[in-house]
């Protein structure tokens, strides 16, 4: 695919005639579009175009799920990333970022994904919720414990259109947080009361420990992630509903995602899940 108008040398372009950012910003969000459908990946996006914001980032973001919608695709729910030491030491970043879930990217424990689906394919396990009730903007921590319905185990694997994993939170947020799919493990009711934190969790790879991690991992707590996507998302011009699903991020450094392997997560009271990879 052609490089969109402007270059590295002229970072300002998309700011300097009326119209011409989100031109800008529309053509970045179709060459990721075209670089996911074609499994060709294209060179990161904030060394080429270096006066990229955050606020751009996710307006590429939006746009892309816009397209997805308008093609039949629906919201299911969202992704918080970067919520870990461990994540944002492997990203050099140091802030958590967003994505969203749509129905086709869901796939139940116990299913199989090919490796060759993908195009960087790696892999972390996360705590995950579904909402009960709506929270229409910001909120507090209270809130949101009122709001889960449900708490599982899940599996998200990462993927990027990029040519490596050499990026910034600018091109992570653009490839919608580098979320590819989301595997659910077998949802329990929420208990508010429940010490989260102190979820003991391991995942391993046929049959061998490959990571671990505690619920703490999370911002302290998983909980929190949400409290901090109630303030992301009404900036994004939405907000989380009954029904959706939340990853909080993962309690571990993300490790590849490789053929012909079985994954496998345990935690202390919640449902393991697992994976074959094909």
């Amino acid at each position: 695919m052609a490089r969109p108008a402007g270059t590295s040398q002229d970072p300002t372009v998309h700011s300097t005639t009326p119209g011409g950012k989100e031109q800008l910003l529309v053509a970045l969000a179709g060459e990721l579009a075209e670089a996911a459908c074609s499994r060709i990946p294209v060179p990161a996006l904030a060394g080429r175009f270096p006066g990229l914001t955050l606020e751009d980032s996710y307006r590429i973001q939006q746009i892309n799920v816009e397209r997805r919608v308008s093609g039949g695709a629906r919201v299911a729910g969202h992704k918080i990333g970067l919520t870990s030491p461990a994540m944002q030491q492997q990203m050099g970043i140091h802030e958590p970022d967003s994505g969203f879930i749509l129905g086709d990217m869901v796939e139940p424990s116990g299913c199989r994904l090919r490796a060759a689906d993908f195009m960087n394919p790696r892999i972390e396990t996360e705590i995950a919720f579904r909402l009960g009730h709506d929270l229409a903007g910001p909120v507090d921590l209270g809130a949101v414990r009122g709001a889960v319905a449900e708490v599982f185990l899940a599996f998200e694997v990462l993927d990027i259109s990029y040519t490596g994993w050499d990026i910034t939170l600018v091109d992570s947020i653009a490839d919608n947080a580098a979320c590819a799919r989301v595997i659910l493990g077998s949802p329990v009711p929420f208990d508010p009361a429940a010490d989260l934190g102190a979820e003991q969790i391991v995942t391993s790879v046929n049959g061998h420990t490959a990571a671990t991690g505690e619920g703490r991992d999370i911002l302290g707590d998983p909980l929190k992630a949400l409290v901090w996507l109630t303030h992301r998302l009404p900036v994004l011009g939405t907000t989380l509903r009954a029904g959706d699903i939340v990853l909080a991020g993962s309690v571990h450094a993300s490790f590849p995602l490789t053929s012909d392997t079985n994954i496998r997560a345990t935690s202390t009271h919640l449902p393991a899940v697992h994976l074959h990879v094909l």
